[in-house]
């Protein structure tokens, strides 16, 4: 259960070892969450970083295979972290790929992929998830989606329709678990320069992986359940969704 001031004292973070869970983790850990379960590819060298660095922060932490890109075998991991870790009192989805446009246009079989990561995996793991909370009776689910998915644009609309499709299950699991003890806050962040990222131009209103960290800590014990990242883009987007389409083709990518 979460201690006196709200914080949880133990966590799931699918995507262990992505720039954000690793900032989450940093400031879990200084809230006195206790246990850490850090799921992610097998032989994943940024999840033992990860461990390794939470460890060093007084944490007890495991780490256990996720592959985001086997579907069929979501339900029985998460039953295996269940029975392993006991009650979770906050399951985070950081998991997730942008792809390259160009390569899913020409090639189908890598579209497929980047949507199989970033919403079909966020399917059956929410579900798999939904479940096990629903059945403790509380807890919170952070999904990270991304303002990519408001309103999907030229340069990446594989990417942004998967997001999109994410951001909208992960909505709807929102009014499934209402009075079930069970809080969904769904994140949307703007470009986040992490390793995901690297190599790509900058953009406006761009944030980090500490300032996400500290959106979803605070969010935690507040009454959002959707959070933009940086908070500025949340009135930007309300303009920016209204646009005319041969406006909004236009604009820079």
């Amino acid at each position: 259960m979460n201690d006196a001031f709200g914080a949880p004292q133990s966590v799931l973070i699918l995507g262990g070892g992505s720039d954000i869970a690793r900032a989450l983790t940093r400031q879990l850990a200084a809230r006195h969450t206790r246990t850490v379960v850090l799921a992610g590819r097998p032989g994943s060298a940024s999840l033992e970083a990860a461990a390794t660095e939470a460890r060093s922060l007084g944490v007890d932490v495991r780490t256990t295979d996720f592959d985001a890109g086997d579907p069929d075998s979501h339900e029985q991991a998460i039953d295996k972290i269940w029975a392993d870790a006991g009650d979770l009192d906050l399951v985070v989805f950081a998991f997730g790929v942008l792809g390259d446009q160009a390569a899913c246009e020409e090639d189908p079989g890598a579209a497929a992929d980047v949507a199989t990561v970033d919403y079909t995996a966020a399917v059956t793991t929410g579900l798999a998830v939904a479940k096990r909370m629903r059945q403790q009776g509380h807890g919170a689910i952070v999904a990270l989606s991304s303002v990519a998915g408001d309103r999907v644009r030229r340069a990446n609309f594989v990417y942004g329709s998967a997001k999109a499709g994410m951001d909208g299950f992960f909505q709807g699991l929102t009014d499934a678990l209402a009075d079930t003890g069970v809080k969904v806050i769904v994140v949307r962040p703007g470009f986040v320069d992490t390793k995901m990222t690297a190599g790509m131009p900058p953009q406006p209103l761009a944030t980090t992986p500490d300032a996400v960290a500290a959106a979803i800590v605070k969010a935690l014990t507040g009454p959002s359940r959707t959070v933009w990242v940086p908070g500025a883009l949340r009135p930007v987007f309300a303009v920016m969704r209204h646009l005319p389409r041969v406006v909004w083709r236009r604009l820079p990518t």
